[in-house]
C-alpha cells in the first residue's frame, strides 16, 4: 500500500464560492474547502443545502461567478477542459445514452478520453463483473433499471483513472453489493493517490468511509475538517445534529 503521507498534493480547493438564484437567495455562500490526493471527502447537508450546487460546479456544469474553484492547480473557469481530462463526475440520476447499448456507452466515453483499446476494455470488464452487468452490457441502456444505469455510469467514470472522482448521493439505488464494492473501488482509488469528493445524506456510510468531511447547512459551511476533528469522539450522527442545531 503507498504511502502518501509524505506526497499529499492539492486535487481539488474550493474557494470562497458562491451561488445565487432569483431574489438574490444564496444555495452556496462563501463555501471554502480543500481536498488532498489520499482523502474520501464527504459532503454532508440536508437536501436543499447547498450540495449539489456545490458539486455541480466543481464538475464544470454549473457557471458561476463568485469564488474560485480549482482542480489539480487549473481554473474550472478558465480551464474547464484541463479540469476534465483529471476528472469524473457521476451526477445523482445519471443521464445516459438510452438509445446505445452499455457497452457502446462505454466505449464512446473510452474514445473521449483516447484510451486504448486494450486497456479500456481490460477496464470494461474488471468493472463490469465486479458490479455484474457484464452479461448486460449488449442491452439497450434505455432497458436498464435505476441501479444499472448507475453502474454502467460509475464504470465508465473509472475508464480513464480520474485524480478525482465527484459523486451526488452514490450509494442511492445501488444494492448492497454494489454499494460495498462502490466503497472498495473509492478506498483503492485514494491509495494509489487519487481524491474522491461526493456528497451524502447517509451518516453511516460517511463516518465509516470518510477520512475528512464537511457540513453544509443553507449553504454555508458550519464545519470542516478530519473526521476526528469534526466528531471529537462522538458519532458524526451526533455531531451533525449538534452543529445542525447551533
Amino acid at each position: 500500500m503507498p504511502d502518501l503521507t509524505d506526497r499529499k498534493k492539492t486535487v481539488l480547493e474550493i474557494r470562497d464560492y458562491s451561488k445565487s438564484y432569483g431574489e438574490g437567495k444564496k444555495a452556496a455562500d462563501n463555501v471554502s474547502l480543500t481536498v488532498e490526493s489520499g482523502d474520501i471527502y464527504g459532503f454532508i447537508g440536508h437536501n436543499g443545502a447547498g450540495k449539489s450546487t456545490t458539486i455541480r460546479a466543481v464538475a464544470g456544469v454549473l457557471d458561476f461567478t463568485e469564488g474560485e474553484i480549482y482542480i489539480d492547480g487549473h481554473s474550472v473557469k478558465e480551464e474547464p477542459m484541463e479540469c476534465k481530462k483529471v476528472t469524473a463526475y457521476i451526477p445523482d440520476n445519471p443521464d445516459l445514452y438510452e438509445n446505445l447499448t452499455g457497452i457502446q456507452y462505454l466505449n464512446f466515453v473510452a474514445d473521449v478520453f483516447d484510451i486504448d483499446a486494450e486497456v479500456r476494455h481490460e477496464k470494461i470488464m474488471k468493472y463490469a463483473d465486479m458490479f455484474g452487468i457484464t452479461d448486460s452490457l449488449g442491452d439497450m441502456i434505455g432497458s436498464y433499471s435505476h441501479g444499472m444505469k448507475q453502474k454502467a455510469a460509475i464504470i465508465s467514470a473509472l475508464i480513464h483513472d480520474p485524480k478525482l472522482l465527484i459523486l451526488d448521493e452514490p450509494f442511492v439505488g445501488l444494492d448492497p453489493k454494489a454499494s460495498f464494492t462502490l466503497k472498495e473501488i473509492m478506498r483503492d482509488m485514494c491509495r494509489q493517490g487519487s481524491a474522491i469528493f461526493f456528497s451524502t445524506h447517509v451518516l453511516d456510510v460517511a463516518e465509516k468511509l470518510c477520512n475528512k468531511v464537511a457540513i453544509i447547512r443553507q449553504g454555508r459551511i458550519i464545519a470542516s475538517g478530519t473526521m476526528e476533528d469534526i466528531t471529537e469522539g462522538h458519532s458524526l450522527e451526533e455531531t451533525f445534529l449538534e452543529a445542525d442545531h447551533e
